[in-house]
């Protein structure tokens, strides 16, 4: 069974997770690209109990554009965000991959609003598009 750390640039907020994510995806909303500051925002799915959390966060909640809401947990010191809660997936925490630093993490399995999705990106030939 594999154990991930996923931590805050300064290493404050931390989320310990065992297993495998339950779901590997990017997302190309306008939203996300914003938050993240790139094309594009990969996340993990994992079951709750599979992690485990440490360190202070400050909480920020965002209506998508079809109206569901995330809470997204940030570092109070640095503000990066290391997990977010989405409303209707009760039982799972999403963190981003980048939060994992690590180059080898599993590819993403499914592209969400690929719409807004950058013309220059080609995304993986076997993925889900949405």
């Amino acid at each position: 069974m594999s154990n991930r750390l996923a931590s805050c640039t300064c290493g404050q907020l931390t989320a310990r997770v065992t297993g495998e994510p339950v779901r590997i995806s990017v997302c190309h909303c306008l939203a996300c690209q914003r938050r993240t500051g790139s094309p594009f925002s990969e996340q993990a799915r994992f079951p709750c109990e599979n992690v485990t959390l440490s360190g202070a966060s400050t909480e920020y909640v965002r209506v998508g554009d079809e109206g569901g809401r995330a809470t997204f947990h940030f570092c109070p010191t640095c503000g990066c965000t290391v997990y977010y809660e989405a409303e209707g997936l009760d039982g799972f925490l999403t963190i981003p991959v980048g939060a994992f630093a690590e180059p080898g993490f599993p590819p993403p399995q499914v592209s969400v609003y690929e719409s807004r999705m950058h013309g220059w990106l080609v995304m993986p030939p076997d993925i889900e598009h949405m």
